[in-house]
């Protein structure tokens, strides 16, 4: 069995099947990242970025787990490089979702601990069914969040409760993520994949180079100034003024209908 399934889905939005669904598939391990479920999910993300139909991407876990970070008792039998290796596999792999130049958006259904929610947190946008679990346990089992929590988490909900959830190792719930602002909505678990897919569809309708260029420009914040913030806006803007999109966005705008978007 596949540790990763794939499937392309529409909307009542769209008749285009512009969504790429990708299902971490090891429900038994909680989907528990292993050596096979990161090159799975490399796998399935290589298929979600050649496809120019897909507009945008949801991960979400089969189960009740979304995931329960890495495999422990796998991990125990590597060696001290394949253990090295497995942690920069999952660097690089989160790294990539995260400069992804398609919106990726994580449909929390489960259990999200450790490397979960490292997964979550690359993601452009997270969604919680309510009544989970979710944090960053690794110190209580001698560990850290190596797989970019340590580096993402303050971005995200600010360096003061960032160092509380790690240096605790709590859980939150999907109501308290929200409170702090680690996801942006929480629904029902019934209401979930459906959420995802809506906000999915709203993305999917937008520009495709204006998506990736917007994500590029969020991304940067990290590390730049205002003044280099404002330099790549220009960079952007000036690229995105040459597309056949703005054009198109335009001409839809000022006929009162719906852009069609060619990623040109």
């Amino acid at each position: 069995m596949a540790s990763v399934t794939y499937a392309k889905e529409g909307t009542f939005l769209s008749t285009t099947q512009n969504i790429a669904k990708i299902t971490l598939n090891r429900p038994d391990a909680l989907n528990a990242f292993n050596p096979e479920l990161i090159s799975d999910l490399n796998a399935a993300l290589d298929q979600a970025e050649q496809d120019n139909e897909i507009r945008a991407v949801i991960i979400s876990g089969e189960g009740k787990a979304f995931s329960a970070g890495a495999d422990l008792k796998a991990m125990t039998e590597l060696s001290r490089e394949e253990v090295q290796n497995f942690t920069k596999a999952g660097q690089e792999l989160f790294r990539r979702i995260e400069s992804f130049p398609k919106a990726v958006i994580a449909a929390i259904n489960g259990y999200c601990l450790g490397g979960g929610t490292e997964l979550s947190l690359a993601c452009d946008i997270r969604i919680a069914a309510s009544e989970i679990k979710i944090g960053l346990p690794e110190v209580s089992l001698g560990l850290i969040p190596a797989w970019g929590g340590s580096q993402r988490l303050p971005y995200l909900i600010g360096m003061s409760k960032a160092r509380e959830m790690i240096l605790t190792g709590t859980l939150l719930t999907s109501e308290e993520a929200l409170e702090i602002g680690l996801v942006s909505k929480v629904v029902p678990l019934d209401e979930l994949a459906s959420t995802a897919s809506f906000l999915a569809a709203k993305i999917a309708d937008n520009a495709p180079i204006a998506v990736a260029e917007a994500k590029r420009s969020l991304n940067a914040t990290r590390h730049m100034t205002i003044e280099e913030g404002n330099a790549l806006e220009l960079e952007i803007a000036d690229k995105l003024a040459q597309t056949e999109d703005l054009r198109e966005g335009i001409t839809a705008m000022r006929e009162k209908r719906k852009a069609v978007f060619k990623g040109k």
